[in-house]
């Protein structure tokens, strides 16, 4: 914060949908209905798993862990972008922006990593099934997720310290919702070049390398469930990780949707195709973690016998 404070910019501006004002009420209601839902669902999530003895399992201690990053990650930036559409000058001081940098991105480069984590307990689950509880002990699993946590931290760090090094002194208008990286990086009056190696080299390992470990699990996984004899074996070992593998889907869909849709080569559509990619960073934050605890509890018949019990203590009492 420092070098920072050597800057003639000392705030940013938010610039959100100040060109679109009518925009503004609408989707302050729509995406605070998200959130209450990510709130709500990922908090049941966390307590079910905690409340209940029969999921005191490696695989729910993640799921947990994925609940709490997701509440995590989106109350780092949705009630700034709340705020936001109901303030007529939405601003945010440089110290502001880096925390809420920060956080975002680890929280992100942690979901990666927690997601490849989960892959290896349901590929050692489906085979290696008899070795499953020594080699997924609470002495492994507990710092696998640790490890994960450190990781997106630690990377989050780095490039966020990159980033507030830079001198920013003239333009401090953020074409965003939140202070993402790539529109801050772009206000800088320096070359930005290690920043962009930087984190060309993060996206390898927090992306690429949990996309790799979790295609090469999977790929064992069907092939040991295709060698079980029976329909019903079959149907049972494939139940266990259907969960994971769908919300892996989602979310990795999500990324590519976002970062290979075509951009319009036509100048008049470039305020509609502005505004279209910072609608779809917005809604890629709060998707995948409104959709976790439905993809669980709808595909899980373990959290809905939990969440269904838990819901009849409380009525009871």
């Amino acid at each position: 914060m420092e070098v920072a404070n050597q800057s003639t910019v000392t705030e940013f501006v938010l610039l959100g949908l100040s060109a679109h004002p009518t925009l503004e009420k609408t989707f302050f209601v729509l995406i605070l209905s998200m959130y209450l839902v990510i709130l709500l669902g990922n908090g049941v999530l966390i307590l079910v798993t905690i409340l209940d003895a029969h999921l005191h399992t490696p695989m729910y201690f993640f799921l947990g862990n994925l609940s709490f990053l997701d509440i995590c990650y989106t109350t780092s930036s949705v009630p700034l972008v709340l705020d936001g559409f109901l303030t007529p000058r939405k601003t945010i001081s440089f110290s502001g922006c880096a925390v809420q940098m920060f956080l975002s991105f680890a929280m992100g480069a942690t979901e990666c990593v927690l997601l490849g984590m989960m892959a290896f307990d349901r590929y050692v689950a489906i085979c290696n099934p008899l070795r499953y509880p020594v080699i997924m002990s609470k002495a492994a699993y507990v710092p696998m997720a640790a490890g994960s946590w450190v990781a997106g931290g630690a990377n989050s760090l780095v490039q966020i310290s990159l980033a507030v090094q830079l001198p920013f002194c003239g333009d401090n208008v953020i074409n965003h919702f939140i202070c993402e990286i790539l529109a801050v990086l772009k206000l800088a009056c320096a070359d930005i070049s290690i920043n962009v190696i930087s984190m060309g080299v993060a996206n390898v390992i927090f992306l690429g390398v949990p996309v790799l470990f979790i295609f090469v699990s999977y790929i064992f996984i069907l092939t040991t469930i295709l060698r079980i004899p029976s329909a019903e074996g079959r149907r049972k070992a494939f139940s266990t990780c259907s969960a994971h593998l769908t919300v892996v889907i989602v979310f990795y869909g999500t990324i590519l949707f976002m970062y290979r849709k075509p951009k319009s080569k036509d100048p008049l559509g470039a305020d509609k195709q502005d505004l279209a990619d910072k609608l779809i960073s917005l809604f890629y934050g709060l998707l995948t973690p409104m959709l976790n605890p439905i993809i669980y509890s709808l595909r899980n018949k373990d959290v809905k016998t939990a969440v269904r019990d838990l819901a009849s203590h409380r009525c009871l009492t």
